[in-house]
């Protein structure tokens, strides 16, 4: 079954450059789109014409520019996480709009994003208001995060080459790294330090047998192996004037507030310049 890239609507500026993102990644992939409203209210009567006109709106403007692009919306009276985090489980990606970025702080994406981006099974791309086409402009990369072992970030790269072959872009993959305390040294860690020769010769060589399936699966997508000393949030941000998206892989925790994001995809969610894909562990 084709699955369709799916966008959560609401007639903001940032759903509508959700919208013109998801469109044109639709294309280039060959999928059909689906535009989604969601809510909950005691008077759906009252909600719904406002919601109508936000689909209507969207869906004119993708005709405009997509003429061949099937696009499909619907109207879902339930409650937004739930829906939305259903409505993903179907889709090649969620898309959603984000308020923006800035240096004073955190809960610029909302609620209702942050809750559907660290419950949906599926990639959630959050696009800002501002986001224009001259992010994909050619020159530019897909980034991709890469952390751990060779499993631990395998959705996240296999997503950042699918987009980068559609694309005809090129993959950076961003390797960040830290001294760590003496105290976490054992002797199997030396062992394996002092054959790789140091410690960057050992995160190098650790992203590059992550990378290695990958290159084999897309042999046509050209890659940039980035591995840098410094916390993985920052390193990745300094990557991202170079990038047009921006891939993160996930790992959601649930607490007494919610399920909440790493530290890693929270900086980058709300701070780079570019659209964020934030994906989930397969």
């Amino acid at each position: 079954m084709t699955r369709p890239i799916t966008v959560g609507v609401d007639g903001s500026p940032e759903s509508l450059a959700a919208v013109a993102w998801a469109g044109r990644e639709a294309v280039r992939r060959e999928l059909p789109l689906r535009l989604v409203h969601a809510w909950e209210t005691a008077d759906a009567g009252e909600h719904a014409p406002g919601a109508r006109d936000a689909l209507r709106e969207a869906a004119s403007g993708l005709a405009e520019r997509h003429p061949h692009l099937t696009v499909a919306t619907d109207l879902l009276d339930a409650a937004p996480v739930a829906s939305l985090v259903a409505e993903a489980a179907d889709a090649e990606l969620l898309a959603l709009g984000s308020r923006g970025h800035g240096a004073i702080v955190g809960f610029l994406l909302g609620s209702v994003g942050q809750q559907v981006t660290a419950e949906s099974g599926r990639p959630v791309v959050l696009v800002r208001a501002d986001d224009r086409a001259e992010h994909e402009a050619a020159g530019r990369e897909i980034v991709v995060g890469q952390q751990g072992g060779p499993d631990d970030s395998g959705a996240a790269l296999e997503f950042a080459f699918e987009t980068a072959r559609a694309r005809g872009a090129a993959v950076r993959a961003v390797r960040a790294w830290s001294l760590p305390a003496l105290y976490t040294f054992s002797p199997g860690s030396l062992k394996l330090l002092d054959e790789a020769g140091g410690l960057e010769p050992y995160e190098k060589k650790a992203l590059d047998e992550a990378l290695r399936p990958w290159r084999e699966r897309f042999p046509d997508v050209p890659v940039t192996e980035h591995v840098e000393i410094g916390s993985a949030g920052e390193v990745l941000l300094s990557a991202a004037a170079r990038a047009q998206l921006m891939v993160v892989g996930r790992r959601a925790h649930r607490s007494a507030v919610g399920s909440r994001i790493g530290s890693v995809a929270h900086a980058v969610m709300h701070h780079a310049p570019c659209p964020v894909a934030v994906v989930p562990p397969s």
